[in-house]
């Protein structure tokens, strides 16, 4: 028996030719796949363009307003829309879950979780839960850039938060692209850093709020942290059970050590604090 399909998926690219065809395979039941393009120069859109995609291409600025244009600018065929990038993978249980939040309709935006993916494995325990908003309803909700990410604004009719993952494969361009990828975003860290003051910490969230808020009033003081590196590791590898992910978690509490290292030489280098 077929699925009503009730949302349409925006999908962002920039020279993902060796990711994006995963990706449109775990979507081949979308009746509506949008390219948002940022002038790939490999073959990403030939490759979107014989899935059946439609493609835009517009210059990146960032993912919020990279998701923005998306939203204000096409014609889709749903009123539903779910932001998916070229290296993650829809699954059918998320699919079901979208479908049915989109019928029911308690909220215009949902949190949605993510599988992170290294090496085949899915780290369980060192990445934890992350969840961001990438399924809404058109004109219910936007987003704004903060740090190197994105988060959500302007919600008519509240947050929602959905229990399904979508597969995010973050290691697919192996570990010279994770680096490089990396190194820019410290710096965009390092300028968010700057904008984080103690008295602008709502610490009251840390007892009250939501566990995706509590999350953020954590990250804002760990930027006050001394030895944030070394206390990165063992928070990820010990507090967060990272160890049992094998060796694989292991090597994951490394990397985002190192990222937190990258994100101070960063915000020294801005600051001629060296």
């Amino acid at each position: 028996m077929s699925i009503e399909n009730k949302f349409s998926i925006i999908i962002l690219t920039y020279n993902e030719e060796d990711t994006l065809q995963g990706c449109l395979d775990s979507i081949k039941w979308c009746d509506d796949v949008v390219i948002i393009d940022s002038f790939s120069s490999d073959k990403t859109c030939e490759i979107a363009k014989q899935s059946g995609a439609r493609i835009f291409q517009n210059k990146f600025t960032d993912f919020a307003q990279q998701r923005n244009f998306a939203n204000d600018t096409i014609d889709f065929k749903h009123e539903w829309v779910f932001h998916l990038d070229a290296d993650e993978h829809f699954t059918n249980d998320l699919r079901t879950e979208c479908n049915q939040a989109a019928v029911t309709y308690q909220f215009g935006a949902f949190l949605v979780p993510a599988k992170e993916m290294l090496w085949g494995k899915w780290l369980k325990y060192a990445a934890g839960t992350v969840y961001q908003m990438r399924f809404h309803k058109l004109n219910d909700a936007r987003f704004e850039q903060y740090g190197h990410g994105q988060r959500e604004s302007d919600l008519k009719k509240g947050l929602g938060k959905l229990k399904n993952r979508y597969e995010h494969y973050f290691f697919s361009k192996g570990v010279n692209q994770w680096f490089v990828k990396h190194l820019k975003y410290a710096a965009d860290e390092a300028q968010n850093e700057q904008n984080v003051t103690l008295n602008k910490i709502s610490f009251s969230k840390l007892i009250t709020g939501k566990s995706y808020e509590k999350r953020r009033v954590l990250k804002a003081i760990s930027y006050k942290m001394p030895f944030r590196p070394l206390l990165k590791f063992f928070y990820m590898y010990l507090f967060k059970l990272g160890f049992l992910d094998g060796k694989v978690g292991f090597r994951f509490c490394v990397m985002k050590s190192i990222y937190e290292q990258f994100i101070i030489l960063k915000k020294a280098e801005s600051s001629w604090d060296i």
